[in-house]
């Protein structure tokens, strides 16, 4: 999954020949999973029409301060456009366009839209090769970025000139590269790596039976999407769940058993920097796995259990620069339990959640946390959604490790 999925990003279209590639660059930003709505310049409908990009990014184009085939005059609100969008990516960007933005010009409704914009403007210029390389058109560029705009450089290629040179516009597959590269360099995970465990764990009786539990998994899967979205590579260790992570930072890796998971987590855990245990691992399992189903001859069925592998304390003990979180679902001194196991098994964050709390621990899409920490700073929350607590999760953890 692109860093774009589920952003809002409004694309700026001004009136030069390489307005006929935006009809590419809509689908590749659709194609990300992001929403997309276009405004142009009066000018650029001469390269490309309303209707194919309408078409293409679902949504009515905007060209104009009112719909001129409208009798009712409907005002295409310039400031709720700005509003709207979390990227705004003016491609191309042509000498005219770039000026007026640098200087301050409103006289059309995508200048207008970018001087009420509050997100990350990215400019992709397209112009003949003397026209780029003026310095009319180089002042442009600096003050726009002084502005904190950024600029997506051109290419060196045959203009519609006829001349060969800089100025031709990147290609819609680069500018796409770039912003998702740009976006993710600024994320405060990314070059971290993060392992998480979810779901429950599956221990065998027989080839047909195991002891689990009801984890759905969903807890640890929402943190791995949270981490991932704030670019770190995940390592997502996960017992058997219906859960879904599609990201292109998460790594999935299946596991059945508590052993299994141990296992897993040992082998990645000297390379990450954070670790997050959600998972429900089983306590305990039969001593003896019966190589055949058991048949149901006797009225009771009598098995001989062991501890599993103790996987959070076993990290803790191991531990070096890593950052290690568990999570503990209780449901008597809760409070006190949850110390206990802080700082028996040697972590640096609990999350405590009892099942007292209703709409709390498994299956549900919510949660209510305690967060506590080797500094006995307790954090408590109000009932939230699972994506809200991984995302509360991860803001405490920057917290500390930036600290």
């Amino acid at each position: 999954m692109s860093i774009l999925s589920g952003k809002n990003i409004l694309l700026g279209i001004s009136g030069g020949i390489a307005a006929y590639k935006t009809a590419s660059l809509v689908r590749l930003f659709i194609k990300s999973g992001a929403n997309l709505k276009v405004v142009m310049t009066p000018s650029s409908k001469d390269f490309i029409t309303p209707l194919t990009l309408s078409t293409l990014s679902k949504n009515p184009v905007h060209s104009s301060f009112t719909n001129e085939e409208d009798d009712n005059a409907i005002w295409n609100n310039h400031v709720d456009l700005g509003l709207w969008a979390d990227v705004f990516v003016i491609a191309p960007a042509t000498a005219n366009t770039l000026s007026k933005m640098a200087n301050g010009s409103s006289d059309n409704l995508l200048l207008a839209t970018y001087l009420s914009a509050k997100c990350p403007v990215y400019f992709a210029p397209a112009m003949d090769l003397d026209m780029y390389k003026h310095p009319s058109s180089h002042e442009s560029f600096s003050k726009l970025q002084s502005f904190g705009n950024i600029m997506i450089p051109a290419t060196s290629g045959e203009l519609a000139s006829g001349l060969v040179g800089e100025g031709r516009m990147a290609e819609p597959e680069d500018i796409v590269s770039f912003i998702e590269n740009d976006i993710l360099d600024k994320l405060p995970l990314r070059g971290k790596k993060v392992l998480i465990t979810a779901g429950p764990t599956y221990e065998a009786i027989d080839p047909v039976r195991f002891i689990g539990n009801h984890s759905s998994g969903k807890m640890g899967f929402e943190i791995a999407k949270a981490s991932a979205n704030l670019g770190a590579e995940v390592f997502l260790i996960t017992g058997p769940t219906h859960q879904k992570a599609v990201h292109n930072l998460i790594n999935i890796i299946p596991v059945t058993s508590a052993n299994d998971m141990y296992d897993a987590a040992h082998m990645h855990f000297d390379d990450v920097d954070v670790a997050i245990l959600s998972a429900a691992v089983a306590d305990f399992k039969p001593k003896e796995v019966a190589k055949q189903k058991i048949k149901k001859k006797e009225p009771t069925l009598t098995l001989e259990l062991e501890k599993t592998k103790d996987i959070l304390a076993s990290l803790g003990e191991i531990k070096k620069q890593q950052y290690l979180v568990g999570f503990a679902l209780e449901t008597n001194n809760e409070l006190e339990n949850a110390k206990g196991k802080l700082k028996k098994k040697n972590l640096n964050l609990i999350v405590l959640n009892s099942l007292k709390d209703k709409g709390a621990g498994f299956k549900s899409d919510t949660n209510k946390v305690t967060f506590i920490d080797d500094n006995n700073e307790i954090n408590r929350f109000e009932l939230k959604s699972k994506t809200e607590v991984a995302n509360d999760l991860l803001n405490k953890i920057l917290k500390e490790i930036n600290a």
